[in-house]
Formats: C-alpha cells, structure tokens, sequence
C-alpha cells in the first residue's frame, strides 16, 4: 500500500511538473515578434478570459449593481480596454490571488491582472506586459494607534498582516523582520483581524489601503516606509511564450499612458463605486438585505453541490464498500487502495487537483470540479460507514438466507443491506449533514457558493462580521434541517 501511494504520487507530480514547466524555455520581450498561436486562439473563440481577485480597491473590487455582483475597478478598465483592441469578448474568473498564476499556467484563463507586481521570480513561469500602473506601499492601522505607529519600524513584537502571495507579504517578510506576518487570502479578512485585534496593522498597497481606509470606521492609512526592493509596478501576467498576447496588451497599455486613462477615468470611475457609507442611502445600499440575493444564490449553489455530491457519494460508497469485501483480491486492492488514498489526504488539495492539476488534460469548469471533487471524497468515507454496517450483521443471517436457496446477490439485497441500512443511517446522517459544511471549501475555485458569496458581500460592504454572521446561521438552518429529516426516516424504520 505504502508503495503504491509512493508511486502514484510520483506520477502526479510529474505530469504537474511537465504541464507547468513546459512553456518555460522561453524568455519573452516586449519587442519580440511573436511566432506564437496564444492571440489567434483567443479570437477564434471570441472571448478573452481573465484572471483576477477582486478584494483589492480601486484596482478591483465587487459591487451590487441592480442586484447582481459585478467586478469593477481600475484593472476591470484596462482589461475591457485589451479585449476591446483584440476585438473580442472580456470574461472574467474569479479566485484568491495565490491561485491566479497556477489558473494562468494550467490554462483556466488567457491572462491575470489583480494589481500584481512585475518581479524576476514570477517572470521565471509567467510573460508580463509593460508595466500599467506603479505605486507606493502603505500600512492600514487604527486610529487610535496612530500616535504609536509611524511605519513599518513601529511595529517591532507586534504583527503585520499581508494578502499571501503579494508583494507586500514579501516586503513584511524580508524587511519587519522584529514583527510577526500574518498572511492569509483576502484582504477582507486582513481588515477583520485588525478589526478583532488579531493583527496591528495591514500592509498593503497605497490605493488599496486608502480605498479600505476611506471606507471603513476606525481605521487609517499611512506609508509604511518600506524600502525599494527593485518591484516594477503592476503588470498584466500571460502565459509563458505567449508573445502575442503580451504584444497586444502592450500596445493597449501604451495607448493607456499616453492618453492618461488612469488617471483621467479609470481611477476616478473606480471612486464612484466606493461608497463612503456616510448617507443614509450608501447605508441602505449596504445593508444586508440588499444582499439577501447573493445569500439565496450562495444558498442554493451549496445545496445542488451537497445533494449531487450525496448521490454520487452513496453510490460509489456503496461499489466500494461491496468491492473491499469481496474475494476478488483486485477488487479488494482496488478498493483499499483508493479509500486509504483519499482519506489520507486534504480535499483543499483534492479540489486544487481536479481544477488545475487535470486542467492540463481537460479542461474542467469549477463547478464540475467541485462536485466531483466533494463527491470522491464523500464515497470513500461512507464506503467505511456501509462496510461497517455489512459486516455488523450476524452471519447466522447469510447461512439462513442461503439454506432457503437465496443466491449470494440476492442475500446481499434482501436481507443484509436492509438490515445494515437501518444500523448505519445514524452515521450515514452525520456524514451527509458534514457534507454541506464540507462543500463551503469548493469556494477556492471560484464555487459561487454561500461562502463564495458571503466574502463578495463582506469586500462590496466592508463589513466583515455581518456577513460571517449570517452564513453561520443560514448552515445552521440547512444543517439542522437535514438532521431532523434523517432523524424523521430514522424513527420510521425503527417502527418497522
């Protein structure tokens, strides 16, 4: 067994590598003539789509226009203008920032642009356009700090939050040596732990930090004092040795900077969708209610997730639970095999996998992924669940059953699955009712499911409790729910 996990893990980490890496003998210029297909595809069919997180203001962000989430900002500008010169349609895909290269690399979108910095480590796997924009690196604190805290030197023994993959993660880590780094995904839950006095201060990047500044009670921005540590600004990342591509997007950018665009609308645009909160109408926009869609949405993506996945998962439990106790020494094996395989790792990882990892071979769409992702995983623990029951029946009822001529299949139906499904439906409950708070971790992927939808909700509001406090609530309700049912069907057969 050990031998065979060894092996297969060895297999995945070379067709992973081959797919990441094989673009990578190729070192693109701005002034290269492109010889690649990258922009031909992408005309032919008629869509350019990109990458980005949008938790990131004024570059991008989230908004509730006419009741539907929209991605606006400065970035969402420059790339209608890119699509717009190629003469196709922008689509854009949204994730957490530290997935976005690895979506660009397995061929999930044409391009990434989220405020990234153009940096030599992340040239080595991805081609950057020009640089678009380029500014300084501030420190979110509260305002009752301000006293206390000048820059990033004040913060010695206290910590400091970063988006994890950014640049300011590799600024705190390389220069607020004397201070602890705090990294995580999202920057609205960077604002949440300086709300709950987890962290001290956010480092972040200088519009971004005065757009959360601006609209969030208690807290101000200042510069953080970092040193230069050689970042170019932000840059908009392709796929390495898609030239075409980079070449089309600069001309878009030069056009950009030397009309001013960014400055002239694309910043100011972006301005008007932050809303301060101070009138009475910007409170109404933000409060709940107005985002009781987004919630009903999330809501009912997380239950066709749970109830597809349960299906699936039953059924596949149930062939691998009658394979593990079969005789056939391949079908055990088979079985053992892949429970113990998926058991012992993560489904974060299992997702990640199926998304991306098999997105070299084909390409998946992130719902698709998920679901089967909850749904493999499912069966391998409800296959341990019928085995139990299965083997919890005496024996005496297989002899009986087969001594008045009942073949094997036919004692398996009748007699032993009836009686196992009535032992183990108080675990097989617990494991369906663990399924819909288990499927919430498809929102990596992009999975517009209720926690999907809760952080679009705490990024359009800046409000991070709120939010959180709600899609507790609404699982409760879902939860609680099928536990009753369970528990309905379970004092059914206990009458039979």
């Amino acid at each position: 067994m050990k031998k065979f996990a060894k092996w297969l893990f060895l297999v995945v980490t070379i067709v992973v590598t081959l797919g990441v890496t094989g673009n990578m003998n190729t070192k693109a210029d701005s002034n290269t003539p492109a010889t690649d297909q990258y922009l031909s595809k992408v005309k032919a069919k008629g869509e350019l789509v990109v990458g980005t997180s949008p938790d990131f203001p004024p570059y991008e962000f989230t908004k509730n226009i006419n009741g539907k989430s929209k991605v606006v900002g400065m970035d969402m500008e420059i790339s209608k203008k890119v699509a717009h010169d190629m003469g196709v349609k922008l689509v854009i895909r949204r994730m957490d920032f530290d997935s976005l290269l690895v979506a660009l690399q397995t061929g999930k979108v044409d391009m990434v642009i989220a405020g990234m910095s153009k940096t030599p480590k992340r040239a080595k796997s991805v081609d950057f356009s020009n640089v678009y924009y380029k500014a300084g690196e501030d420190l979110v604190i509260k305002k009752s700090d301000l006293k206390t805290i000048k820059s990033y030197k004040s913060l010695a023994g206290k910590a400091i939050g970063a988006q994890t993959g950014s640049i300011q993660y590799n600024l705190v880590k390389n220069q607020a040596t004397k201070s602890t780094l705090k990294g995580m995904d999202k920057d609205t839950d960077l604002i949440l732990a300086l709300q709950t006095n987890k962290i001290d201060a956010i480092a972040l990047d200088q519009p971004t930090a005065e757009a959360y500044a601006k609209n969030t009670s208690g807290l101000v921005a200042i510069n953080a004092h970092f040193k230069d540590e050689g970042e170019q600004g932000s840059a908009i990342a392709f796929p390495k040795g898609a030239q075409s591509l980079v070449n089309s997007a600069n001309k878009s950018i030069a056009e950009i900077k030397s009309k001013n665009l960014i400055h002239k609308q694309y910043l100011p645009n972006a301005g008007k969708y932050l809303a301060t909160g101070k009138s009475k109408s910007a409170k109404a926009a933000n409060s709940m209610w107005a985002y009781k869609d987004f919630f009903i949405a999330g809501v009912g993506y997380t239950l066709m997730i749970s109830a597809v996945s349960v299906v699936i998962g039953f059924l596949l439990g149930t062939l691998l639970a009658l394979m593990r106790l079969s005789k056939n020494k391949i079908a055990n094996g088979i079985s053992v095999s892949y429970i113990e395989f998926v058991r012992g790792t993560p489904l974060m990882v299992q997702i990640l996998f199926i998304y991306f990892g098999l997105g070299l071979v084909v390409n998946i769409p992130a719902l698709l992924s998920g679901i089967i992702a909850v749904s493999l995983n499912s069966g391998a623990y409800v296959a341990e669940v019928i085995r139990s029951g299965i083997s919890s029946i005496a024996v005496g009822q297989t002899e009986a059953s087969r001594s008045l001529g009942l073949s094997r299949s036919m004692t398996m139906r009748f007699i032993i699955l009836p009686q196992a499904m009535k032992n183990i439906w108080p675990a097989l409950g617990n494991e369906f009712v663990s399924l819909i708070k288990e499927s919430s971790i498809v929102s990596i992927i992009g999975v517009k499911d209720l926690i999907y939808q809760s952080r679009i909700v705490q990024a359009d509001t800046y409000r991070g409790v709120m939010p959180l406090l709600i899609t507790m609530i609404l699982y409760f309700i879902m939860t609680f729910g099928l536990s009753r049912l369970m528990k309905f069907f379970e004092g059914r057969m206990t009458h039979e």
